[in-house]
């Protein structure tokens, strides 16, 4: 059995989809070992609701020495599922290829310091990009700058604004990042 753990800054959507599809076993062999949230957040609900382990980490620049502190010893994977703190370079050095995040664009494009959420989406429309979509990478050190383990596209329209974006990247997320998890673990 692979334990998980899933950080996350919001509602918790993705940690909802991961949850299911290990239930279901489109990622099989897999638990969620633990939640972690940088905010008061749903996310923290959705753990709750699940009986699965959670903790509140503040953020702050103490924040991955704490995560370090609460991670479970036997945690195979680390997935960042709307995750919107940084964590330090020596964590992530110390967990390389332990560590995904799923990103709302196709990277290398549109990644690193303040490309989160709209803030993607905008960029994306004003670049007057053809297409757009999710990607799952590594976390290194670098902001969205890890390998990519699976990308999902699809075109963008005339008529799209960063609110279709949104909610068309969100339906790629929950497409590759069980995928993309499977792939790691196996």
């Amino acid at each position: 059995m692979k334990n998980i753990a899933i950080l996350a800054s919001g509602s918790g959507s993705n940690l909802q989809r991961i949850i299911d599809c290990i239930d279901n076993g489109e990622i099989p062999n897999a638990k969620v070992n633990l939640v972690v949230a940088d905010r008061d957040c749903y996310a923290l609900e959705r753990a709750k609701n699940h009986k699965i382990p959670f903790q509140l980490i503040k953020r702050g620049k103490d924040f991955s020495e704490n995560l370090e502190k609460v991670l479970p010893e036997n945690t195979d994977l680390i997935v960042l599922a709307g995750f919107l703190s940084i964590l330090k370079s020596e964590f992530c050095e110390k967990y390389k290829d332990k560590i995904i995040n799923i990103h709302p664009a196709l990277l290398p494009k549109f990644g690193g310091k303040g490309m989160w959420g709209h803030h993607v989406h905008e960029a994306v429309i004003e670049a007057k990009e053809k297409e757009s979509g999710a990607t799952v990478h590594f976390v290194t050190s670098g902001i969205d700058e890890g390998e990519i383990i699976l990308q999902g596209k699809f075109n963008i329209e005339e008529n799209d604004t960063p609110e279709t974006l949104a909610q068309k990247v969100h339906e790629i997320e929950y497409d590759i990042f069980p995928k993309a998890i499977n792939k790691v673990l196996n």
